[in-house]
């Protein structure tokens, strides 16, 4: 074939290219010049035929009408006006209409809640900290003016740890355990800053309990709390209602009971009005009306001795609530299973 011909060829490639009005005729006519059978590998099996002297400038051609032909094919593919059906221009995609979006992921339900809750603190004034997971026993138990016969210190309520060189260290307040609350972090704030202090923190806690409706071994918790000179309870109501108010709506009654904590004095649990029956009872709230949310109370004397606070200079309050429970009563959700299956058809509601 010579260089006109091959110039002849193109015109009529493109022209062909041109007026071609659906995918399906695209693609065979992409395949009869292109294809492995097609017109270009025909003209490339030729040039071994030609003389020595011919060869390059063929070649040249070929090469220059492949450039073309793909240039040629994907401008009529970005163009659209080839439809990917058999019947044609008239059932091809309309570019005007809105496109088919994919599926997003959202944030997990635990996490909104604890955002939620660290976001309306950090409102009030609260500074957002973290803490580690695996503590020592003076921070987790001691320095919290919980004692050494307490129940919680035992094997059967804490993961204990063995030490980075094998076996478990020697001194009492120095094992090594994964926490059981987050209040580990008021010694450790406490000890590194002075007064006013007013920090909340978000986290994951640990203790061996049987996992079933209400329970599980691994949940998540907020602890908060506040040391200035002057603190007194009637600060700590008005913050807790406040936050039970944003969380759970103005609309929501409230209740203040007595309770004991050792790192509390006086202590006391706040519960709310049940969400699901508005106070009239029912199997969530155990036909009592009421469902509490939290712990808390006016920081021991002792607590502050242990991290060197002056108790007749300084006084402050602490709450810890757990994130879990949150969620379950917000939502009324009656399993926290539920929160850790990533079931997605579960977790899209939210």
């Amino acid at each position: 074939m010579s260089a006109i011909d091959i110039d002849a060829l193109r015109k009529t490639a493109e022209e062909e290219i041109t007026v071609v009005s659906s995918g399906q005729a695209l693609e065979e006519l992409r395949n009869k010049y292109l294809g492995r059978k097609g017109v270009l590998a025909g003209l490339t099996s030729e040039i071994p035929s030609l003389a020595p002297e011919e060869r390059a400038a063929f070649g040249k051609k070929v090469n220059a009408l492949k450039g073309a032909l793909l240039a040629a094919f994907e401008r009529k593919q970005a163009s659209g006006t080839a439809s990917s059906s058999a019947g044609g221009a008239a059932a091809g995609v309309d570019i005007s209409m809105p496109g088919v979006g994919q599926p997003a992921g959202s944030i997990h339900l635990i996490t909104q809640v604890a955002e939620e809750v660290t976001g309306l603190f950090a409102r009030m004034g609260f500074s957002v900290e973290e803490g580690p997971e695996i503590e020592n026993e003076f921070n987790n138990f001691s320095g919290l003016n919980i004692p050494l016969e307490h129940p919680s210190r035992d094997n059967f309520d804490t993961f204990y740890l063995k030490a980075p060189g094998g076996g478990i260290l020697e001194e009492k307040d120095g094992k090594l355990l994964l926490r059981s609350h987050t209040s580990p972090m008021q010694i450790r704030v406490m000890r590194s800053r002075r007064p006013p202090v007013a920090v909340v923190v978000p986290g994951r806690v640990y203790r061996p309990d049987a996992v079933d409706a209400s329970h599980s071994f691994m949940f998540n918790q907020i602890e908060g709390f506040l040391v200035d000179r002057n603190v007194n309870f009637s600060h700590l109501k008005g913050v807790l209602e406040s936050f039970a108010r944003g969380i759970f709506g103005e609309e929501i009654s409230m209740r203040f009971r007595p309770h004991f904590f050792p790192f509390t004095e006086p202590s006391v649990e706040l519960d709310v009005s049940c969400i699901i029956c508005k106070g009239k009872g029912c199997p969530l709230c155990g036909r009592k009306g009421w469902l509490e949310i939290l712990g808390a109370g006016m920081i021991h004397p002792n607590v502050f001795r242990n991290v060197g606070y002056e108790p007749s200079k300084y006084s402050g309050f602490a709450f810890g609530m757990g994130v879990d429970r949150i969620a379950l009563l917000k939502y009324g959700i009656d399993d926290i299973r539920l929160l850790f299956q990533n079931d997605v058809r579960f977790l899209k509601q939210f």
